[in-house]
């Protein structure tokens, strides 16, 4: 089956919102959460595709990826694809007795579920405890990550908790690390986004329109 590509929207301006990145990130989720269920659905459709084609996506064997909430661009159909592939798939979550930081946990049918403290789905926390189940971050090679916002520079909002930016704060230096890759709705581009000094670096921002390479 053809799937009809979407037709690219005008980007948010930062500047609408007197430079408010807080307002702006309210509206950008708005926005995120105002698509309908087919809306959504066909989004993830086109977003795979993509994905799909992206030559760090298909040379992947330790993958991570998200849960989709509060509206966010749906990555999961791709987790059947990864396994056919030969790939391992890991959910984060909620690193216990640590700020904002993440464990990366392997997901499959049995894994045991629970809500954590932002009602997002993850493995239960003794689960992923067991060092068999579990990967460090720098041994991934890719994590498929949320976004807020992003830019045609390859900038990017996250949701302001600073998790992922505190738990791939190691990619700044060398060694060992994943690709990284910010997944988001079209209607959610803005036209400029400033660089925050804690903003870890994508390697790439992939929505149901378009691929942006920073």
């Amino acid at each position: 089956m053809t799937l009809l590509m979407p037709t690219p929207a005008a980007p948010l301006s930062l500047e609408s919102f007197d430079g408010s990145r807080r307002e702006l990130r309210r509206e950008l989720r708005r926005r995120r959460r105002a698509l309908t269920p087919e809306q959504r659905r066909r989004a993830s459709e086109h977003l795979c595709l993509r994905l799909r084609r992206l030559p760090e996506v298909q040379r992947a064997r330790r993958v991570a990826l998200y849960l989709p909430n509060d509206g966010e661009i749906d990555p999961t159909p791709l987790i059947d694809w990864f396994r056919h592939r030969g790939a391992r798939v890991h959910l984060p979550v909620l690193k216990p007795l640590s700020r904002n930081r993440l464990w990366f946990v392997h997901y499959h049918a049995d894994t045991p579920m629970v809500r954590n403290r932002f009602g997002i789905p993850e493995p239960e926390t003794r689960h992923g405890a067991h060092r068999a189940r579990r990967l460090a971050a720098w041994a991934l090679d890719l994590i498929l990550l949320p976004l807020v916002g992003f830019d045609d520079a390859g900038q990017r909002m996250g949701m302001g908790g600073g998790f992922y930016d505190r738990t791939l704060a190691f990619t700044r230096h060398p060694g060992p690390r994943p690709r990284l890759v910010g997944l988001a709705h079209d209607c959610q581009r803005v036209d400029s986004l400033p660089v925050e000094p804690w903003d870890v670096p994508l390697d790439a921002i992939v929505s149901d329109a378009r691929v942006v390479r920073p």
